[in-house]
């Protein structure tokens, strides 16, 4: 991009798609920082989080909950167990599936941190007025459920 490229006049549609794009290149960049800094990327940190907040989560619920494919969910989840921060285990009523906990190791990975993702979320959300984030969630929840139709 050239000087000035960003005051050159979009439609709305098009406005908003480089906003999406370049909040989607944020949190790459601030996944790649947590992961050097803290030692779980942003979807892992993520992961650790949710299953420590809803321990004995099925891999498919976890899935449905983040909003990622199961494949997806499956490299983090093998990455998590080999650090020793997740264990899996056999669910007593269906030996085809397994439930995941937290172990005692991810709590030092979960407490609430400056320079994660959320944190800048959390940031960001408490300065906005309680509407225009409603809205805004509103907006990003409509065109990620059509997006993922």
């Amino acid at each position: 991009m050239g000087d000035g490229d960003a005051e050159r006049p979009l439609d709305e549609t098009l406005d908003f798609m480089r906003l999406l794009w370049s909040i989607e290149h944020g949190l790459q960049k601030q996944s790649k920082r947590m992961e050097a800094e803290l030692g779980l990327t942003g979807p892992q940190r993520l992961v650790l989080r949710i299953v420590g907040q809803f321990p004995g989560l099925s891999a498919g619920e976890l899935a449905g909950i983040v909003k990622l494919h199961p494949s997806t969910i499956t490299g983090i989840l093998q990455r998590l167990v080999m650090r020793r921060l997740l264990r899996r285990e056999r669910d007593p009523d269906d030996s085809r599936r397994t439930r995941l906990w937290a172990a005692p190791a991810a709590k030092r990975y979960t407490r609430r941190s400056s320079g994660t993702v959320e944190d800048t979320v959390r940031r960001v959300l408490a300065s906005s007025a309680g509407q225009q984030a409603r809205g805004a969630r509103a907006v990003l929840a409509e065109l990620a459920r059509v997006l993922n139709e």
